[in-house]
């Protein structure tokens, strides 16, 4: 029977609630650049502002999952699911990050952000990556990740043949889909001077499919975890998985930095 979410309700309510919530930490991030937040916050404001604009993918279902689930907590897809996004969006930013600088041609200027982490073997070295850019990639990635889920699902029990050369071509789409929109949105003329790319055609064009690769990777390994009820993940798959997923993007964009150089 072809469907759209889970047949595990404990990880189908989820997915809705990260749905649910993406409009809002959209209009977040929205009411940054209306406002000019970005130039006029402080470390610590820009800080709080990423904290709360990541904070509701974790506290709401840890506030409302007994209501949901039966299991117990540390056997919860809410958990599951936002530990995977901690590890896998730490290496996006961590490591990631020094792929955008060097070969995308991507510029962070937030002088005002003062609490960076990033890494010190990896990269130039030219641009730090501000703390707050971790907890805003959370955000993202619930998303990216929770529609990835829904339309694979989609393709995978509808009976579609061909499932094994449509189920990677679906994936690309739906990361490149998310890849393009994320850089279109940001590199906008109302964050110009804190966030833009070198070459924006290119990158919009190259860059988003490259950037893609992050999704290659991690959606067929994110899509997995407790889609089926009796099969659920330990915690440690779940690390396991998203630091596979990181491994597999590092090597996808060390091989696309041999093929395209700098854009």
């Amino acid at each position: 029977m072809s469907r759209w979410f889970s047949p595990n309700p404990d990880k189908a309510w989820v997915e809705k609630w990260f749905l649910i919530y993406s409009p809002l930490w959209m209009a977040s991030m929205a009411m940054m650049m209306f406002t000019g937040w970005d130039k006029s916050f402080g470390d610590a404001a820009l800080l709080w502002h990423g904290i709360l604009t990541a904070l509701p993918a974790i506290l709401v279902p840890m506030l409302v999952a007994r209501r949901y689930e039966q299991c117990d907590w540390r056997d919860s897809y809410w958990l599951k699911a936002n530990l995977y996004m901690v590890v896998f969006g730490f290496f996006g930013n961590y490591f990631g990050s020094e792929y955008f600088f060097d070969v995308l041609g991507m510029v962070y200027n937030y002088p005002n952000a003062t609490t960076n982490l990033d890494s010190a073997m990896v990269g130039s070295g030219e641009q730090p990556v501000p703390l707050i850019m971790y907890f805003y990639t959370h955000a993202y990635f619930v998303t990216y990740h929770a529609t990835a889920n829904i339309v694979l699902r989609r393709i995978r029990t509808s009976g579609v043949p061909g499932m094994a050369l449509l189920f990677p071509v679906v994936i690309f789409a739906v990361g490149y889909f998310w890849a393009w929109m994320e850089t279109k949105a940001m590199a906008n003329p109302m964050m110009a001077s804190s966030f833009y790319y070198k070459d924006i055609p290119r990158m919009l064009a190259y860059g988003s499919a490259i950037y893609a690769t992050y999704f290659i990777a991690s959606f067929p390994i994110y899509y997995f975890i407790d889609e089926q009820r009796e099969r659920r993940w330990t915690l440690l798959q779940v690390v396991a998985g998203g630091l596979s997923a990181s491994m597999l993007t590092f090597y996808l964009l060390d091989i696309a930095a041999h093929w395209v150089g700098q854009l």
